[in-house]
């Protein structure tokens, strides 16, 4: 077996869909990533925009934000080590009307359009992780919508935290949104 490669940053198995990935599929995958570093306010893409990258979260959260006409912003989702930013790119639509805006910096792992889409349409594992992933974050924008129109905020926070906090505390204070998108991600994913 080929020896893996030492890419500088931390590893990119703590990101969990490039650990999930075969041995091999991993391998290959290995010389196309790139280490993004992942500072606060950092913006990944803008609305409209060409996605150049498929983002993989080692560490750090990223919101993703829709804009409205006149500059106000609206948070529907939001993706850490367990996902990937820049659904679009291996969706076929190339760009977004969100913005994806560093929340929490962190570590990441860039994939250049280019090798990402020639994965992907090989149909290999890497394809299948990202299509669960992206039918969990489906449900999270779902439940987003739902939990901003009935829950308190103070409930609502509770969910934000829960992606980087004491997750036990914090898991009794959340409304159920957060488990209802935890057990959709754990059983598309099954990685847990």
């Amino acid at each position: 077996m080929a020896r893996a490669r030492q890419l500088p940053g931390p590893d990119p198995r703590q990101n969990r869909l490039l650990a999930a990935l075969p041995e091999a599929d991993y391998q290959e995958l290995l010389p196309a990533l790139e280490a993004v570093p992942l500072s606060a306010g950092m913006a990944l893409y803008e609305s409209g925009r060409p996605q150049p990258y498929l983002y993989f979260p080692a560490s750090g959260i990223v919101s993703l934000l829709y804009l409205l006409e006149d500059g106000a912003s609206t948070e529907v989702a939001l993706t850490g080590r367990e996902g990937v930013v820049g659904v679009s790119l291996f969706m076929g639509g190339g760009a977004t009307p969100s913005r994806a805006v560093v929340q929490i910096a962190g570590q990441a792992w860039g994939m250049r359009a280019a090798p990402m889409k020639r994965s992907f349409d090989r149909g290999d594992a890497l394809q299948g992780l990202l299509l669960r992933f992206t039918q969990a974050l489906i449900t999270q924008m779902t439940q987003t919508a739902v939990c901003n129109r009935h829950h308190a905020v103070d409930r609502q926070v509770c969910r934000w935290l829960l992606f980087a906090l004491d997750r036990p505390k914090l898991e009794t204070l959340s409304c159920e949104c957060y488990a209802v998108v935890k057990k959709e991600s754990d059983r598309l994913l099954g990685m847990y």
